[in-house]
């Protein structure tokens, strides 16, 4: 493993943004995302919509027709994970997007921080829906990150268990937002290197050459990694599925602060004082913007 010198690390507040994707049917996607998952459609105008809860947008899908599909084997999305406050939240819509589209369930796994469900979108995007345990009862490493695991979870008993009335009648009023993003990179060490070493995330875990799970502010992951089907690949050839990775820190310093960690390590970048963005080694875009200018 290559050693990752001392970091700048990024703010305590550090969240992920809107997940941007790239589509062939737009149509499809919207009644997955909005009748499945149970995501409102905030604004949708020719070949653009904005899905969300409420007014807060959580995906943005582009309908780019003529880009090839992904390629499994490629860099890229592995999966888009939505966080929801709480357990009857989380039974509500995955009860709803297994009525919606049962073939399209993957699996369900308990990872001690958190209980997560698996499906994939008409693409073949990966999606989680989760729920997060309290942090107080997270069990802390001597490095500082968390101890994951993926035990059983069985989903009918999960529904019987959770899924209540209001989940049932009124879920918009669970409140739900991007919890993390997982990529599928070429190589683990690499990822370390810029996602730590030069963005600032800090490593809570990791599991050889095989997956990374980067944060900030002590959260379990923002950024999972992987090479499970993606082991050597190179940078990215335009396709559908995703489109960028979104980030959001606190304010407009510290979005200079990393502008200025990027400019130190040579990475072009385009900073236009309200979002900087630029590619990972893998030429995923990434776009940084502040939540308060």
């Amino acid at each position: 493993m290559a050693t990752i010198a001392h970091h700048d690390q990024l703010a305590q507040d550090t969240a992920m943004g809107v997940v941007d994707l790239m589509v062939r049917d737009l149509d499809a996607m919207i009644a997955y995302y909005s009748t499945g998952v149970g995501l409102d459609v905030i604004a949708h105008e020719g070949p653009s919509a904005i899905l969300g809860r409420g007014t807060t947008p959580i995906m943005h899908l582009r309908q780019e027709k003529d880009l090839p599909e992904f390629n499994r084997r490629d860099a890229g999305l592995f999966h888009t994970a939505i966080l929801f406050d709480t357990q009857a939240g989380l039974a509500g819509s995955v009860n709803s997007t297994a009525r919606f589209a049962p073939r399209s369930f993957t699996g369900s796994s308990d990872h001690l921080v958190s209980e997560a469900f698996y499906f994939d979108d008409p693409e073949g995007n990966g999606v989680e829906l989760y729920w997060d345990r309290p942090r107080e009862v997270w069990t802390r490493t001597a490095g500082g990150g968390v101890q994951m695991a993926t035990l059983p979870l069985d989903p009918n008993a999960y529904l019987r268990d959770h899924l209540t009335d209001q989940a049932l009648t009124k879920p918009e009023l669970a409140v739900a937002n991007i919890g993390h993003v997982h990529l599928q990179v070429g190589d683990i060490d690499v990822a370390e290197q810029f996602y730590v070493g030069v963005l600032g995330f800090d490593v809570m875990a990791r599991f050889g050459a095989q997956a990374l799970f980067v944060a900030a502010g002590g959260y379990h992951h923002h950024i999972g990694m992987n090479t499970w089907n993606s082991a050597g690949a190179g940078p990215r050839a335009a396709s559908l599925g995703l489109g960028q990775v979104s980030i959001e820190v606190p304010t407009t310093d510290d979005l200079d602060a990393l502008a200025a960690r990027l400019a130190a390590q040579g990475i072009e970048r385009r900073h236009d004082g309200a979002v900087l963005r630029f590619d990972d080694p893998w030429k995923t875009l990434v776009e940084v913007r502040p939540t308060a200018v």
